[in-house]
């Protein structure tokens, strides 16, 4: 019997979100948690959760309790006032990535930056060759904190026609 394309297709982008969590620094478990959330078609209660993913009661609790800090899940109390929580995925995730994304490229920038100044700072005055190379690479790094620092503060929508626009 073939398998379901729907069901193969979101497993894919499932396994691509458990790839991409440990790239923002979270777990596998995390990608595949969000995932399952992204594609449910109501939100979804832990019990539901472990069983949808096969993970630990302790191992679903603790990664909904992190989604949610992050505002990559949202709770949700039970229909008719239960007093199960149900969680949802935030289906709008570009900001939250963008956040994420821009502290891990703005740490990366300054940690480089510092080094390349520590760099410079140990060249002996003669040398103007590689001092000369360290300032271009200076240059590059806070070029590249500039187009980060402008890319932060825009959808996806408002960056893409900035650059569909631009006639350069």
């Amino acid at each position: 019997m073939s398998e379901d394309p729907r069901a193969a297709a979101r497993e894919r982008v499932i396994e691509s979100m458990e790839q991409s969590a440990e790239v923002y620094g979270l777990s596998r478990s995390a990608g595949r948690i969000y995932g399952v959330l992204y594609f449910a078609a109501a939100p979804r209660s832990i019990p539901e959760l472990v069983e949808e993913t096969g993970y630990a009661k302790s191992t679903v609790s603790n990664v909904t309790r992190t989604l949610t800090r992050l505002g990559l899940v949202h709770r949700r109390s039970s229909e008719g006032g239960g007093r199960r929580v149900r969680f949802e995925a935030e289906p709008d995730i570009w900001f939250i990535l963008q956040d994420v994304f821009g502290q891990y490229i703005r740490r990366e920038l300054q940690t480089t930056l510092r080094a390349v100044e520590r760099a410079e700072a140990q060249l002996p005055e003669g040398d103007s060759r590689e001092r000369e190379r360290i300032r271009q690479l200076e240059a590059t790094y806070e070029d590249l904190r500039e187009v980060v620092q402008l890319a932060s503060g825009y959808s996806a929508a408002e960056l893409r026609e900035a650059l569909e626009s631009y006639d350069g």
